[in-house]
């Protein structure tokens, strides 16, 4: 067993190892074509790895302002008992209501200050879920892309065993839907999810 490890040999090495071996321009252009799909599915994978890190820090930003809110919310509902108690005082028999007016007063002030408070933080959840949604949409566009490039690369070897140039044009048109899916993703532009939805909307309409 070598001490160098192992290496696992994917369809480009293939392409590569073929062309090698035989120098006709057609490996060499299966070669080539090989070398640059792989360059862009790894790139795709990239940046599908990092919007899917971004999903996840947008999610955990939503749950820490959500809970943000609850406090505020839990604040709020303990100057609300406070200024019922105060209320309630001033009806009591025997006692001075001024004496508890400015209480109640500052208790309805403090509760308004609150109330924005945690509608604040909910309006930043909100938001962050958004941008959370948004980024793993996106991940999954990445993802779309990359799977294309796979094919597109396992479609090359292929073509290099068959030698069959039809074969070669679906490996560059599959490559092409991949190459397109990565712009769509990285313009954060969704054509297919809005077809979906023209459709999903005019099924319900009817």
């Amino acid at each position: 067993m070598s001490g160098d490890g192992f290496h696992v040999h994917g369809p480009h090495d293939h392409a590569v190892e073929h062309a090698a071996h035989g120098s006709d321009g057609f490996s060499n252009n299966i070669a080539v074509m090989t070398a640059i799909l792989a360059t862009v599915g790894a790139t795709f994978g990239y940046l599908g790895g990092a919007t899917q890190n971004d999903a996840a820090l947008f999610k955990n930003n939503a749950a820490i302002d959500k809970t943000q809110a609850a406090n505020s919310w839990n604040y709020y509902q303990a100057k609300s008992s406070k200024q019922n108690l105060a209320e309630l005082a001033m009806v009591l028999p025997g006692v001075d209501p001024k004496k508890y007016e400015a209480d109640v007063a500052r208790y309805k002030s403090e509760k308004d200050d609150i109330k924005k408070e945690a509608e604040k933080w909910e309006e930043s959840s909100k938001e962050w879920n958004h941008k959370s949604d948004e980024a793993m949409h996106q991940h999954h566009q990445w993802a779309l892309a990359t799977t294309a490039e796979q094919i597109a690369i396992s479609l090359a070897a292929i073509t290099l065993l068959t030698r069959k140039k039809w074969m070669m044009g679906l490996a560059y048109g599959v490559a092409g839907v991949g190459i397109a899916l990565g712009a769509f993703a990285w313009f954060h532009v969704d054509p297919v999810g809005q077809m979906l939805a023209k459709l999903g909307g005019g099924a319900v309409g009817h």
